[in-house]
């Protein structure tokens, strides 16, 4: 059909349809030629593109970070998997599909992009330049600390140089990262100075080791079930978590390191659905009374009040977590062995949920961190500054 000339009553017409971005590609083309040269029908394309705006708000195009689950959940209603993943699984399987989807998301050069890793040790702020191939092999190593206590093969036996440095007897998560950067030259000075397919299959390299490894954990706790569920996890120095615990604790440091990795390449990316958050600071403040206790005993936390017996009242520090995966926990102060409750309340803390997930991750200080506090100002000190001690590289 051979369409007849544009004059001005009919590109008037069409004001309406280029709003809604309705007209055919040369009709567009005319509209718009003609919006240069008038002014009337320039300012009746600004009206009804604003209205057009008030009928069609732009939507959210993030992900709802739930929507996995939700859709795993409807998934399961209609057929039952023959082996169940261990509920306490379920947010570190959650946490790791969502990073692996912001690394499938960037763009190649985006692997080089510096990412800076931050932390606190005794005491005082710390901070690590690396790679976003970095962060992953940070991930993949201490991830290997679950393997072991699983019986899998760990991910830095292949890459042991010596004897004396066998990965099996680097224990800690930052000796384990340390040596796993040593061998792949994580660091973000090395990742620029690759050549660019050498980098490029680095980093695939990389990111599909850690996937597999953490389908293969989940996998081997699904198989294993529940008699798997306290098996002990070393962390190097004498300190360890059950396997469940363990779960959540790298769920957490996914969650945290995706973060920096997005915050490195600009890309938009929001907490964890307010169940599994939950689960995460609960795991946080049940590891506080004997973080504090170990602080007291290296002289880094006010002594006692009073001496505790096991099992008896003592005072307590109420923690009121608010926002999304909140609520209230209850602290004991003296001894992580006395029993905390409402009525020994000596103190009261209030931060919203993400706040205090950066606080225990290290990205805020406890001067700086967003906190409402009433009661013995000595217990809530100590308190933040235990939170902050539970970070590490």
């Amino acid at each position: 059909m051979i369409m007849g000339p544009y004059d001005h009553g009919r590109l008037k017409s069409l004001l309406g349809a280029w709003a809604l971005a309705a007209c055919a590609p040369e009709e567009t083309a005319a509209v718009e030629a003609h919006l240069t040269d008038c002014a009337p029908c320039a300012d009746e394309a600004l009206r009804l593109r604003d209205a057009v705006r008030l009928l069609h708000p732009h939507d959210n195009l993030d992900m709802d970070p739930a929507l996995r689950s939700r859709v795993l959940e409807l998934c399961l209603t209609r057929r039952m998997p023959g082996i169940p993943m261990p509920g306490w699984s379920v947010p570190y399987d959650a946490e790791a599909a969502r990073l692996d989807a912001l690394l499938a998301d960037m763009n190649e050069a985006d692997w080089g992009a510096p990412v800076q890793l931050a932390w606190y040790d005794d005491d005082r702020p710390a901070v690590r330049e690396t790679s976003v191939a970095g962060v992953i092999g940070h991930l993949l190593a201490v991830d290997g600390l679950l393997a072991l206590a699983l019986g899998l093969p760990d991910p830095l036996a292949a890459d042991a140089p010596a004897a004396g440095t066998h990965p099996r007897t680097v224990a800690s998560p930052a000796e384990r990262t340390e040596a796993l950067w040593r061998v792949a030259g994580s660091s973000y000075a090395e990742q620029q100075s690759l050549a660019r397919e050498f980098r490029r299959k680095h980093a695939s390299k990389m990111r599909s080791e850690w996937r597999d490894q953490t389908y293969t954990l989940i996998r081997t706790a699904g198989f294993a079930g529940s008699g798997v569920a306290d098996v002990q996890v070393p962390y190097g120095g004498g300190a360890a978590l059950p396997l469940r615990d363990a779960f959540l604790d790298r769920a957490f440091e996914c969650w945290m390191h995706a973060w920096d990795i997005a915050e490195a390449v600009d890309y938009p990316y929001v907490p964890p659905t307010p169940e599994h958050m939950h689960l995460m600071i609960d795991l946080a403040a049940r590891l506080l009374p004997q973080t504090l206790a170990d602080r007291r005993r290296s002289g880094r936390a006010a002594p006692p009040r009073t001496l505790v017996a096991a099992g008896t009242p003592g005072r307590t520090l109420h923690l009121e977590i608010e926002g999304k995966g909140g609520g209230n926990w209850y602290l004991p102060l003296d001894s992580p062995a006395a029993v905390a409750g409402p009525e020994r309340a000596v103190a009261h803390v209030a931060l919203e949920g993400l706040e205090f997930c950066r606080l225990a991750a290290g990205h805020v200080s406890p001067a700086e961190a967003a906190v409402g506090s009433d009661g013995e100002r000595e217990a809530v000190e100590d308190f933040l500054y235990a939170t902050a001690s539970l970070s590490r590289l």
